[in-house]
C-alpha cells in the first residue's frame, strides 16, 4: 500500500512540474541558416536592430559580435581543404563519407576576452541544404585544429582548422560560424567554391 502511495505522490509532483512550464517558458533559438515560417504577429518590428547574417568568400574577413558586452571577433576563413586527411591512421570518416576542413583565423577586436568553443558554432551546408556539424579527428595533415576551448585576450588571435564529416558525393556550398557556441544573434556565412 505504501508503494502505491509513494508512486501517486511522485506522479502528482511530476504532473505539477510539467504544467508549471508552459510553452512560453521554453526558449529555443532557430538555426540562423534554417528558414522558419512566421506569421505577421511573429515578425519583428521595423525598428528591430537584430543584425542579419553576413556573407563572404574564402579569404574574406567578417566581424561578428557575441552576446556579452565588448565581445567582437574578426573571423577570416583562410583556407578550405577538401578532402582533409586525418593524421591518425585509426581515425577515419565513416564509409561513404569524407572529411573537409576550414582554417579559421580569429582576432579579438573587442574589449572583452574571448572564451569559447569555436567548433560548436561552426557547421557546413551542401548544395542540397543538408547541414553538418564539426567533428574531432585528433589532427589533420593540413595543419593543427582549433582546440575545443579557445581563449583570446583583446588584440590576440588564434589560427586553426575546424573539421567536418560530409557524404562523399556532397558538394559543400557554405560554412556558417557564430560566436558563443553558435548562440550569438549574428552569424557569418562563407561561400565555398
Amino acid at each position: 500500500m505504501r508503494t502505491h502511495h509513494t508512486a501517486a505522490i511522485l506522479a502528482t509532483a511530476a504532473t505539477l512540474a510539467l504544467t508549471a512550464c508552459g510553452p512560453a517558458d521554453i526558449k529555443t533559438k532557430p538555426d540562423a541558416a534554417t528558414p522558419t515560417s512566421a506569421t505577421a504577429a511573429d515578425a519583428p518590428a521595423a525598428s528591430s536592430s537584430a543584425p542579419a547574417a553576413q556573407t563572404a568568400t574564402i579569404g574574406s574577413t567578417l566581424t561578428l559580435k557575441g552576446t556579452g558586452d565588448g565581445e567582437q571577433i574578426a573571423v577570416t576563413v583562410k583556407k578550405w581543404v577538401d578532402p582533409a586527411v586525418s593524421k591518425n591512421e585509426y581515425v577515419k570518416p565513416t564509409d561513404g563519407s569524407r572529411y573537409v576542413a576550414a582554417q579559421l583565423e580569429l582576432v579579438n577586436t573587442g574589449t572583452a576576452p574571448y572564451d569559447d568553443s569555436p567548433s560548436n558554432g561552426a557547421k557546413v551546408a551542401d548544395a542540397e541544404g543538408q547541414q553538418f556539424n564539426s567533428t574531432l579527428t585528433m589532427g589533420i595533415t593540413a595543419g593543427p585544429e582549433l582546440p575545443s576551448g579557445v581563449k583570446i585576450a583583446p588584440g590576440g588571435k588564434a589560427l586553426g582548422y575546424i573539421v567536418f564529416e560530409v557524404p562523399k558525393d556532397s558538394k559543400v556550398a557554405l560554412l556558417h560560424f557564430g560566436l558563443n557556441s553558435g548562440f550569438a544573434e549574428q552569424t557569418g556565412q562563407w561561400t565555398i567554391q
